[in-house]
Protein backbone atom coordinates (compact mmCIF):
# COMPACT_ATOMS: atom_id res chain seq x y z
CA UNK A 1 0.00 0.00 0.00
CA UNK A 2 1.05 3.61 -0.61
CA UNK A 3 2.83 5.20 2.35
CA UNK A 4 1.28 8.66 2.44
CA UNK A 5 3.75 9.98 5.01
CA UNK A 6 6.65 9.02 2.78
CA UNK A 7 4.85 10.48 -0.26
CA UNK A 8 4.42 13.76 1.61
CA UNK A 9 8.09 13.78 2.60
CA UNK A 10 9.17 13.28 -1.00
CA UNK A 11 6.77 15.95 -2.24
CA UNK A 12 7.80 18.53 0.37
CA UNK A 13 11.48 17.86 -0.30
CA UNK A 14 10.89 18.36 -4.02
CA UNK A 15 8.95 21.60 -3.51
CA UNK A 16 11.64 23.02 -1.23
CA UNK A 17 14.33 22.15 -3.79
CA UNK A 18 12.12 23.71 -6.45
CA UNK A 19 12.25 27.07 -4.69
CA UNK A 20 16.02 27.08 -5.20
CA UNK A 21 15.50 26.27 -8.88
CA UNK A 22 13.12 29.23 -9.06
CA UNK A 23 15.79 31.49 -7.62
CA UNK A 24 18.16 30.65 -10.48
CA UNK A 25 15.37 30.99 -13.06
CA UNK A 26 14.37 34.45 -11.81
CA UNK A 27 17.83 35.72 -12.81
CA UNK A 28 17.01 34.67 -16.38
CA UNK A 29 13.51 36.16 -16.29
CA UNK A 30 14.65 39.59 -15.07
CA UNK A 31 17.02 40.00 -18.03
CA UNK A 32 14.83 38.36 -20.66
CA UNK A 33 11.70 40.30 -19.71
CA UNK A 34 13.31 43.72 -20.09
CA UNK A 35 15.80 43.22 -22.90
CA UNK A 36 14.85 39.99 -24.66
CA UNK A 37 18.27 38.48 -23.87
CA UNK A 38 18.57 34.88 -22.68
CA UNK A 39 21.41 35.42 -20.22
CA UNK A 40 23.39 32.19 -20.37
CA UNK A 41 26.04 33.82 -18.14
CA UNK A 42 23.76 33.59 -15.10
CA UNK A 43 25.35 30.31 -14.02
CA UNK A 44 28.85 31.77 -14.28
CA UNK A 45 27.72 34.79 -12.23
CA UNK A 46 26.38 32.40 -9.60
CA UNK A 47 29.73 30.59 -9.49
CA UNK A 48 31.69 33.85 -9.37
CA UNK A 49 29.61 35.10 -6.43
CA UNK A 50 30.00 31.89 -4.43
CA UNK A 51 33.74 31.61 -5.16
CA UNK A 52 34.35 35.27 -4.28
CA UNK A 53 32.51 34.96 -0.97
CA UNK A 54 34.16 31.73 0.14
CA UNK A 55 37.63 32.95 -0.91
CA UNK A 56 37.27 36.19 1.03
CA UNK A 57 35.95 34.44 4.13
CA UNK A 58 38.12 31.31 4.22
CA UNK A 59 41.36 32.24 2.46
CA UNK A 60 41.50 35.95 3.38
CA UNK A 61 39.96 35.52 6.83
CA UNK A 62 37.25 38.15 6.38
CA UNK A 63 34.28 38.01 8.76
CA UNK A 64 31.04 36.62 7.36
CA UNK A 65 29.27 40.00 7.18
CA UNK A 66 32.27 41.77 5.65
CA UNK A 67 32.73 39.02 3.04
CA UNK A 68 29.02 39.15 2.20
CA UNK A 69 29.04 42.94 1.84
CA UNK A 70 32.17 42.91 -0.33
CA UNK A 71 30.76 40.17 -2.55
CA UNK A 72 27.51 42.11 -2.91
CA UNK A 73 29.41 45.21 -4.07
CA UNK A 74 31.44 43.11 -6.52
CA UNK A 75 28.33 41.45 -7.98
CA UNK A 76 26.56 44.79 -8.38
CA UNK A 77 29.64 46.11 -10.17
CA UNK A 78 29.78 43.00 -12.36
CA UNK A 79 26.13 43.41 -13.34
CA UNK A 80 26.55 47.07 -14.26
CA UNK A 81 29.80 46.39 -16.15
CA UNK A 82 28.12 43.60 -18.12
CA UNK A 83 25.33 45.89 -19.23
CA UNK A 84 27.64 48.74 -20.21
CA UNK A 85 30.50 46.86 -21.81
CA UNK A 86 28.72 43.91 -23.44
CA UNK A 87 25.00 44.46 -23.90
CA UNK A 88 24.82 48.20 -24.57
CA UNK A 89 27.17 48.08 -27.61
CA UNK A 90 25.05 45.24 -29.01
CA UNK A 91 21.70 47.00 -28.63
CA UNK A 92 19.21 46.28 -31.45
CA UNK A 93 21.20 43.28 -32.62
CA UNK A 94 19.41 39.96 -33.39
CA UNK A 95 18.59 37.80 -30.34
CA UNK A 96 21.02 35.08 -31.45
CA UNK A 97 23.86 37.63 -31.38
CA UNK A 98 22.98 38.68 -27.84
CA UNK A 99 22.69 35.06 -26.75
CA UNK A 100 26.13 34.25 -28.17
CA UNK A 101 27.50 37.31 -26.37
CA UNK A 102 26.21 36.04 -23.01
CA UNK A 103 27.54 32.57 -23.83
CA UNK A 104 30.99 34.01 -24.41
CA UNK A 105 30.61 36.17 -21.32
CA UNK A 106 30.00 33.08 -19.20
CA UNK A 107 33.42 31.70 -20.15
CA UNK A 108 35.06 35.07 -19.49
CA UNK A 109 33.51 35.23 -16.01
CA UNK A 110 34.53 31.64 -15.23
CA UNK A 111 38.06 32.37 -16.41
CA UNK A 112 38.19 35.54 -14.32
CA UNK A 113 37.03 33.59 -11.27
CA UNK A 114 39.78 31.03 -11.83
CA UNK A 115 42.38 33.76 -12.34
CA UNK A 116 41.38 35.68 -9.21
CA UNK A 117 40.52 32.93 -6.75
CA UNK A 118 42.09 29.73 -8.06
CA UNK A 119 40.54 26.36 -8.84
CA UNK A 120 40.35 24.79 -5.39
CA UNK A 121 37.12 23.16 -4.29
CA UNK A 122 35.74 24.77 -1.14
CA UNK A 123 33.13 23.66 1.33
CA UNK A 124 30.75 26.40 2.38
CA UNK A 125 29.15 26.33 5.82
CA UNK A 126 26.50 28.99 6.39
CA UNK A 127 25.57 27.64 9.80
CA UNK A 128 22.51 25.60 8.81
CA UNK A 129 22.76 21.82 9.12
CA UNK A 130 21.11 19.48 6.65
CA UNK A 131 19.61 17.31 9.38
CA UNK A 132 15.87 16.66 9.22
CA UNK A 133 13.28 17.45 11.85
CA UNK A 134 9.88 15.88 12.24
CA UNK A 135 6.53 17.62 11.80
CA UNK A 136 3.41 15.46 12.26
CA UNK A 137 5.41 12.38 11.34
CA UNK A 138 6.92 13.98 8.22
CA UNK A 139 10.70 14.56 8.02
CA UNK A 140 11.77 17.93 6.59
CA UNK A 141 15.33 19.05 5.88
CA UNK A 142 16.38 22.08 7.92
CA UNK A 143 18.63 23.35 5.17
CA UNK A 144 15.95 22.97 2.48
CA UNK A 145 13.49 24.87 4.67
CA UNK A 146 16.01 27.63 5.34
CA UNK A 147 16.94 27.90 1.65
CA UNK A 148 13.29 28.04 0.63
CA UNK A 149 12.64 30.76 3.22
CA UNK A 150 15.58 32.86 1.97
CA UNK A 151 14.63 32.40 -1.68
CA UNK A 152 10.98 33.14 -0.95
CA UNK A 153 11.90 36.29 0.99
CA UNK A 154 14.07 37.51 -1.87
CA UNK A 155 11.28 36.91 -4.37
CA UNK A 156 8.81 38.79 -2.14
CA UNK A 157 11.30 41.66 -1.78
CA UNK A 158 11.72 41.93 -5.53
CA UNK A 159 7.93 41.81 -6.00
CA UNK A 160 7.48 44.74 -3.59
CA UNK A 161 10.39 46.64 -5.14
CA UNK A 162 9.14 46.32 -8.70
CA UNK A 163 5.58 47.16 -7.70
CA UNK A 164 5.97 50.15 -5.40
CA UNK A 165 9.22 51.92 -6.35
CA UNK A 166 9.89 54.27 -9.22
CA UNK A 167 12.61 52.02 -10.60
CA UNK A 168 10.23 49.08 -10.36
CA UNK A 169 7.56 50.96 -12.30
CA UNK A 170 10.15 51.78 -14.96
CA UNK A 171 11.08 48.11 -15.13
CA UNK A 172 7.46 47.09 -15.65
CA UNK A 173 6.98 49.75 -18.32
CA UNK A 174 10.03 48.60 -20.25
CA UNK A 175 8.93 44.97 -19.89
CA UNK A 176 5.51 45.79 -21.35
CA UNK A 177 6.68 47.92 -24.29
CA UNK A 178 10.19 49.27 -24.82
CA UNK A 179 9.19 51.73 -27.52
CA UNK A 180 6.35 53.17 -25.43
CA UNK A 181 8.75 53.47 -22.49
CA UNK A 182 11.17 55.43 -24.69
CA UNK A 183 8.32 57.65 -25.86
CA UNK A 184 7.50 58.75 -22.30
CA UNK A 185 11.12 59.54 -21.52
CA UNK A 186 12.40 56.47 -19.71
CA UNK A 187 16.13 55.82 -20.11
CA UNK A 188 16.48 52.21 -21.10
CA UNK A 189 20.22 51.89 -20.26
CA UNK A 190 19.49 52.97 -16.67
CA UNK A 191 16.67 50.45 -16.37
CA UNK A 192 18.81 47.67 -17.87
CA UNK A 193 21.64 48.52 -15.45
CA UNK A 194 19.20 48.21 -12.54
CA UNK A 195 17.96 44.86 -13.83
CA UNK A 196 21.49 43.50 -14.27
CA UNK A 197 22.23 44.67 -10.73
CA UNK A 198 19.22 42.71 -9.49
CA UNK A 199 20.44 39.72 -11.48
CA UNK A 200 23.81 39.97 -9.73
CA UNK A 201 22.09 39.97 -6.34
CA UNK A 202 20.07 36.90 -7.31
CA UNK A 203 23.30 35.21 -8.41
CA UNK A 204 24.88 36.00 -5.03
CA UNK A 205 22.04 34.50 -3.00
CA UNK A 206 21.74 31.51 -5.33
CA UNK A 207 25.50 30.97 -5.27
CA UNK A 208 25.61 30.89 -1.46
CA UNK A 209 22.68 28.47 -1.18
CA UNK A 210 23.82 26.12 -3.95
CA UNK A 211 27.44 26.40 -2.81
CA UNK A 212 26.44 25.35 0.70
CA UNK A 213 24.64 22.33 -0.73
CA UNK A 214 26.99 21.19 -3.51
CA UNK A 215 30.28 22.77 -2.52
CA UNK A 216 31.91 25.72 -4.27
CA UNK A 217 33.44 24.25 -7.41
CA UNK A 218 33.39 25.06 -11.10
CA UNK A 219 30.63 22.56 -11.84
CA UNK A 220 28.41 24.91 -9.81
CA UNK A 221 27.87 26.96 -12.96
CA UNK A 222 25.99 23.98 -14.45
CA UNK A 223 23.17 24.71 -12.02
CA UNK A 224 22.01 27.02 -14.78
CA UNK A 225 20.84 23.93 -16.67
CA UNK A 226 18.36 23.25 -13.87
CA UNK A 227 16.66 26.53 -14.72
CA UNK A 228 15.92 25.61 -18.34
CA UNK A 229 12.97 23.25 -17.70
CA UNK A 230 11.74 25.76 -15.11
CA UNK A 231 11.68 28.49 -17.76
CA UNK A 232 10.02 26.25 -20.33
CA UNK A 233 7.29 25.20 -17.90
CA UNK A 234 6.65 28.62 -16.37
CA UNK A 235 7.46 30.92 -19.27
CA UNK A 236 10.61 32.88 -20.05
CA UNK A 237 9.05 36.27 -19.28
CA UNK A 238 7.09 35.58 -16.10
CA UNK A 239 8.39 35.80 -12.52
CA UNK A 240 5.26 34.00 -11.36
CA UNK A 241 6.00 31.34 -13.95
CA UNK A 242 9.55 30.98 -12.63
CA UNK A 243 8.21 30.32 -9.13
CA UNK A 244 5.52 27.87 -10.22
CA UNK A 245 7.86 26.21 -12.72
CA UNK A 246 10.50 25.71 -10.05
CA UNK A 247 8.01 24.07 -7.71
CA UNK A 248 6.80 21.80 -10.51
CA UNK A 249 10.34 20.80 -11.52
CA UNK A 250 11.34 20.05 -7.94
CA UNK A 251 8.25 17.93 -7.34
CA UNK A 252 8.52 16.12 -10.69
CA UNK A 253 12.17 15.23 -10.12
CA UNK A 254 11.69 13.74 -6.67
CA UNK A 255 8.41 11.92 -7.38
CA UNK A 256 9.69 10.53 -10.67
CA UNK A 257 12.91 9.25 -9.09
CA UNK A 258 11.15 7.56 -6.17
CA UNK A 259 8.05 6.15 -7.86
CA UNK A 260 8.98 5.80 -11.54
CA UNK A 261 12.75 5.43 -11.36
CA UNK A 262 12.76 1.80 -10.13
CA UNK A 263 11.08 0.73 -13.39
CA UNK A 264 13.99 2.22 -15.38
CA UNK A 265 16.83 1.23 -13.10
CA UNK A 266 16.89 4.60 -11.31
CA UNK A 267 18.73 7.80 -12.17
CA UNK A 268 15.84 9.52 -13.94
CA UNK A 269 15.81 12.53 -11.62
CA UNK A 270 18.36 14.29 -13.84
CA UNK A 271 16.15 14.21 -16.95
CA UNK A 272 12.55 13.72 -15.82
CA UNK A 273 11.91 17.48 -15.70
CA UNK A 274 13.18 17.87 -19.28
CA UNK A 275 10.69 15.27 -20.46
CA UNK A 276 7.87 17.16 -18.75
CA UNK A 277 9.11 20.46 -20.22
CA UNK A 278 9.27 18.97 -23.73
CA UNK A 279 5.74 17.61 -23.39
CA UNK A 280 4.42 21.03 -22.35
CA UNK A 281 6.45 22.73 -25.08
CA UNK A 282 4.57 20.72 -27.71
CA UNK A 283 1.22 21.80 -26.24
CA UNK A 284 1.93 25.33 -25.00
CA UNK A 285 5.19 26.77 -26.39
CA UNK A 286 4.94 29.95 -24.31
CA UNK A 287 4.77 28.05 -21.02
CA UNK A 288 2.08 28.16 -18.36
CA UNK A 289 2.42 31.89 -17.64
CA UNK A 290 4.40 33.20 -20.60
CA UNK A 291 2.94 35.69 -23.03
CA UNK A 292 1.79 34.22 -26.31
CA UNK A 293 3.45 35.69 -29.36
CA UNK A 294 0.81 37.19 -31.65
CA UNK A 295 1.86 38.21 -35.13
CA UNK A 296 -0.46 40.23 -37.37
CA UNK A 297 0.00 40.10 -41.09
Amino acid sequence: MLDYHFLLEVLIGGLLSGVMYSLVAIGFVLIYKTSGVLNFAQGAMLLFAALTFVSLMIERGAPFVAALAATLVIMVGLGIATERLVLRPLANQPPITLFMATLGLSYVIEGAAQLLWGTQVHGLDIGISDTPFEVAGVLISRFDLFAAAVAGSLVALFALFFRYTRTGLSFRAVADDQFAALAVGLRLPRVWAAVWTASGIVALVGGLLWGARLGVQFSLSLVVLKALPVLVLGGFDSITGAIVGGLLVGAIEKLAEVYVGPFFGGGIEAWAAYVAALALLLIRPSGLFGQKLVERV
